[in-house]
C-alpha cells in the first residue's frame, strides 16, 4: 500500500524534525486518517511501506526516513535530493 500525505502538524518548531503528526489517504479511499509521525516511521522502515506527498505542480515526491539533526524524520526526495514539501502542506 502506498499513501498519500495532505496534511502536517509541527511541535516545538517550524523544521521537518518538528513534524509530529501527520494526515493521509490512500488513494484508492476518501477516507482521511491520521498517524504520530513515528508510527508512520515505523510503518516505512519495519514494515516496507511507501509514502508520497504532492509538490505545488501535483507531482508525487516519495516521502523517505532521514535521521539527521536529531530523532528521526520525514522528508520527501527529488532527483535525490531532500526537499521541503512536507513543509509546504496544509497544517493542522
Amino acid at each position: 500500500m502506498a499513501i498519500v500525505i495532505t496534511a502536517v502538524r509541527l511541535d516545538g518548531g517550524d523544521r521537518h524534525e518538528h513534524i509530529a503528526h501527520v494526515w493521509w489517504n490512500d488513494p484508492g479511499e476518501d477516507e482521511i486518517r491520521d498517524n504520530p509521525v513515528d508510527q508512520i516511521v515505523a510503518w516505512i522502515e519495519e514494515r516496507g511501506g511507501k509514502a508520497y506527498a504532492a509538490d505545488p505542480d501535483g507531482t508525487r515526491l516519495p516521502v523517505v526516513v532521514v535521521a539527521e539533526d536529531g530523532p528521526k524524520h520525514l522528508r520527501t526526495e527529488a532527483d535525490g535530493r531532500l526537499t521541503d514539501d512536507l513543509l509546504a502542506l496544509p497544517r493542522r
